[in-house]
């Protein structure tokens, strides 16, 4: 990625580099519940409300639903900073060493370049997210598919090759995030 003139946020689609314009005037946008860009993506439908670009590289933001199969790779992000909001289910945040389960209502901030990881702990799972800078909302549309309704996608038939996990892996580290390690143990 290459340094971008003042005013500007490098941002990578994942094929090629641009600058969003961080002067540019920003729109109001007000979105029902249900609307957005939903995805399915490695198990969770996540559903868009506002993406990197559009907000002037300053956030992204989604809802996302998952079940107690969820659970992902200890990582840090290098250029962003996370924030969840739990609205249904048990969540549970490893941030360091630490782990807290939480509930609706739980707020978690994720500074970045510290090592996290969560997995849902209920039977199923309802957050809101969002990016604080950097422009990782575009690896979930590389990685992701358009979700054909707003319902959990179909589980996969088996568990995802060494060699997708290594391109999942790869993929990340284009954007500023390092894995760190393996997801929790799921919860049966």
């Amino acid at each position: 990625m290459t340094d971008a003139p003042e005013g500007q946020l490098p941002y990578h689609d994942g094929n090629h580099s641009k600058e969003i314009d961080m002067e540019k005037q920003l729109s109001p946008v007000i979105l029902q519940n249900k609307e957005g860009r939903p995805l399915w993506h490695l198990g969770a439908l996540l559903n868009f409300k506002a993406l990197t670009e559009e907000t002037g590289g300053q956030y992204w933001a989604l809802e996302g639903l998952a079940d107690k199969h969820m659970a992902v790779p200890l990582h840090a992000h290098t250029r962003e900073d996370e924030i969840w909001y739990v609205l249904e289910g048990e969540i549970a945040f490893t941030l360091g060493e630490e782990i807290i389960v939480g509930g609706p209502g739980t707020f978690v901030y994720i500074p970045r370049n510290v090592p996290h990881t969560f997995q849902v702990r209920s039977e199923t799972a309802r957050w809101f997210g969002f990016g604080l800078s950097g422009n990782l909302d575009q690896w979930f549309f590389e990685t992701g598919e358009p979700a054909k309704s707003l319902t959990l996608p179909p589980r996969p038939a088996e568990p995802p090759s060494e060699a997708a996990i290594n391109a999942i892996v790869a993929s990340l580290k284009a954007y500023g995030t390092d894995t760190l390690g393996p997801p929790p143990m799921p919860i049966e």
